[in-house]
C-alpha cells in the first residue's frame, strides 16, 4: 500500500489526489434519479459550492450544521465545507425539535442546512418555530435571539424558503470569490484542524460533540477501503445515513479515498438496496445487521443479481454469525468485513480483512487498524489484561479525537493521561489480535454476582431454527439484582412460546444466563443509523415485569 496516502492530509487534498487519477470515474451516482457525477463534475460542484459560501461570508473554523437525509448535495458539501475551513456538523435526522435547538445551542452553529423533513417531522416549520426571526430579518443578517451565534439557514436542495439560501443560490455567487482567494483559504487549512462534529446517540445523558480533524477521518477512511481492497473499479451501495460515521467515514471517505464509486440512496429501503446493487453493479454494499437482515428476509431477495457483489462492511452493532454466514453464501459478498469502532474513535478501530478465514470473518470482529493500538484493560483498575481474559477495549493513536466540545470533564473521563480513549464496550484479544466483542459495561448483567454478557446469550438463542433477531438486556429484579430479558423477533411461519426459547436454553448454557423473561416482538427500537436501542428495551422490560 502506497504509504504517502497515509500521510496527514486535508480532506480537500484527498479529493483533489483522486480527481487527477480517475477524473471520468463515477464518484456519486443515485440509481432512483437523474443524477450521475464524475469526479472531475463532482469536484467542480464542490468548488462552487465552497466558493458560494466563502461569498456568503462562511469562515474559517465556523461551524455549518446539516439536517438532512441522504440528498444528492449532502456529500458535496461535506467537502465544500471541508476545503474552506468550516466544520460540519452532522445532525441525526430522527431529532425533534428539544433536540435540534439543544444541537444548535451546544454547538454554536453559525450556520444551518436543512430539508424539507423526514418521517413526521416538518424541519422547515420546525427552524421557523425555533427561529421566528427567520422570516423577517434580511438573509445573511440573521439576528436569532434563541441561538445568537447563527448567522445563516439554507435549504439543501432547490426549493426557496423565507429566509434561506437555496443551493442554486449558493453556487450562482460562486463567481464573486476570486480562484486565488479560494486557494488562499486552502493553503490556511491544517489536517490537525477539527473538520466535522459528529453528537454521539445520547443514550446517556446529554449528546456530546465529538471533534474530528481531517487527519482523524481522512487516513482512517483509506484504512478501511484498504482492508477492502478498494480501487476505482469499485462502486459502493451506500444505504447507510451520512450523517453517522458510517456514512460519511466508512462509506464516502473509504471511497474518495480509492478513486470508487459511491451508489448512495436517500435513505434505506431493501428492495431500492438490492435493485441498485443489481442495475449498477456494485462490488461492496454496506449495512448494519438490521439492514441485511432486511434484505436477506425480503420476499423478493430471489429476484435479484447479487453476482457483482464482493465485498462491504458491516458494523454499527454485533453482527449475528448465522446473518454473516448468509450475506457471503447468499449475496455472493464472499469477501465482506465487519468494523468495530465508536464516533470517538473517527470511528474505526478493529476491521477483518478480505483474507481473514471464515471464523475471523464471523465470530471476531478483526484486529486493530494499522497506526492504532487496541488494548484490553480491566474496567476498574484501568490496566491491560491477558490475551483471552475479558475486559475493556481502549484504543491509542491518530484516530483518537480531539475531545467533546465544550466539555474538558467528558473528555477527561473518555480518553485518559497516557491518551487510551475508553470505549466502554468489553470484549476479548486472541493471540493472534483478533477482538471478539462481548458486550458493553453498562450493558452486562449482573444476575446474583455472576456476569452474564448479553452478546454470548444473544448468539447461543440465535442458533434456534426460526429466529429472526434477538436481544437481551437486564431485568431489575429484588431477589438476583437482575435478572435475563430476551426480545426476540421471529421469522415469518414460526411460532414459539417463551417456554420454547428457555427450554432451548436449559441444559446447554449456564442457568443463570437462561432468559427468565422473553418477550416477542416485531420490531425494535432503532436509531437513526439502526442500531438498536438497548436502553429502550430495558426500560419496556422494566414496565412490563414490574415485580421481576
Amino acid at each position: 500500500m502506497d504509504s504517502q496516502a497515509v500521510l496527514p492530509k486535508t480532506l480537500g487534498q484527498i479529493l483533489d489526489d483522486t480527481i487527477s487519477k480517475y477524473p471520468d470515474n463515477d464518484a456519486v451516482v443515485y440509481y432512483d434519479r437523474d443524477f450521475r457525477l464524475t469526479y472531475r463534475q463532482f469536484g467542480e460542484l464542490v468548488d462552487q459550492l465552497a466558493k458560494g459560501l466563502m461569498a456568503l461570508g462562511v469562515g474559517k473554523g465556523e461551524k455549518v450544521a446539516v439536517w438532512a437525509t441522504n440528498v444528492p448535495y449532502w456529500v458535496p458539501l461535506q467537502f465544500a465545507t471541508a476545503k474552506i475551513g468550516a466544520i460540519l456538523v452532522t445532525v441525526n435526522t430522527l431529532y425533534k425539535i428539544s433536540e435540534i435547538a439543544y444541537l444548535l445551542e451546544q454547538s454554536d452553529s453559525e450556520n444551518l442546512f436543512i430539508i424539507n423533513g423526514y418521517r413526521d417531522t416538518d424541519y422547515v416549520q420546525t427552524i421557523y418555530e425555533l427561529i421566528p426571526e427567520l422570516k423577517t430579518h434580511q438573509r445573511g443578517y440573521l439576528k436569532s435571539a434563541r441561538f445568537p451565534h447563527l448567522k445563516r439557514v439554507f435549504f439543501l436542495g432547490h426549493e426557496k424558503h423565507r429566509g434561506m439560501y437555496s443551493i442554486p443560490e449558493i453556487i450562482s455567487l460562486n463567481t464573486m470569490v476570486s480562484d486565488d482567494d479560494y486557494k488562499a483559504r486552502q493553503a490556511q487549512l491544517d489536517p490537525h484542524e477539527v473538520v466535522n462534529m459528529q453528537y454521539t446517540s445520547g443514550t446517556t445523558g446529554f449528546p456530546k460533540g465529538v471533534m474530528l480533524t481531517h487527519h482523524n477521518i481522512g487516513k482512517n477512511g483509506y484504512w478501511i477501503g484498504a482492508n477492502q481492497v478498494l480501487g476505482p473499479n469499485d462502486r459502493v451501495c451506500l444505504p447507510v445515513p451520512l450523517f453517522h460515521c458510517f456514512g460519511c467515514v466508512l462509506g464516502v471517505l473509504a471511497a474518495i479515498n480509492h478513486g470508487s464509486a459511491l451508489v448512495i440512496l436517500e435513505t434505506f429501503d431493501p428492495v431500492m438496496v438490492m435493485a441498485s446493487v443489481e442495475a449498477e453493479r456494485c462490488t461492496a454494499v454496506y449495512g448494519v445487521p438490521t439492514m441485511f437482515i432486511a434484505v436477506l428476509q425480503h420476499k423478493l431477495f430471489s429476484k435479484f443479481n447479487f453476482s457483482t457483489l464482493r465485498t462491504g462492511i458491516m458494523a454499527g452493532s454485533p453482527c449475528p454469525v448465522t446473518t454473516m454466514n448468509e450475506v457471503i453464501q447468499k449475496m455472493n459478498a464472499r469477501e465482506i468485513t465487519i468494523c468495530y469502532g465508536l464516533t470517538e474513535g473517527s470511528p474505526v478501530l478493529t476491521q477483518t480483512t478480505i483474507h481473514d478465514n471464515i471464523r475471523q470473518k464471523t465470530e471476531t470482529v478483526g484486529k486493530a487498524m494499522p497506526e492504532i493500538e487496541v488494548c484490553i484493560m480491566d474496567p476498574e483498575s484501568r490496566r491491560p489484561v491477558p490475551v483471552g481474559t475479558k475486559g475493556e477495549i481502549c484504543s491509542r493513536g491518530y484516530n483518537t479525537m480531539k475531545g467533546y466540545y465544550k466539555m474538558p470533564e467528558a473528555t477527561a473521563e473518555a480518553v485518559d493521561a497516557d491518551g487510551w480513549l475508553h470505549t466502554g464496550d468489553l470484549g476479548v484479544m486472541d493471540e493472534e489480535g483478533y477482538v471478539t466483542i462481548t458486550g458493553r459495561h453498562k450493558d452486562m448483567i449482573i444476575r446474583g454476582g455472576e456476569n452474564v454478557y448479553p452478546r454470548e446469550v444473544e448468539e447461543f438463542i440465535f442458533k434456534m431454527e426460526g429466529i429472526q433477531d434477538v436481544q437481551v438486556v437486564g431485568v431489575n429484579s429484588a431477589k438476583y439484582g437482575e435478572q435475563v430479558g430476551a426480545f426476540v423477533i421471529l421469522k415469518e411461519g414460526y411460532s414459539y412460546s417463551p417456554e420454547d426459547i428457555q427450554d432451548f436454553c436449559r441444559g446447554k448454557i449456564s442457568s443463570y444466563k437462561v432468559p427468565k423473561y422473553v418477550v416477542f416482538i416485531k420490531n425494535y427500537p432503532l436509531t437513526a443509523s439502526g442500531k438498536v436501542q438497548k436502553y429502550k428495551l430495558r426500560e419496556q422490560a422494566s414496565e412490563m415485569f414490574p415485580n421481576a
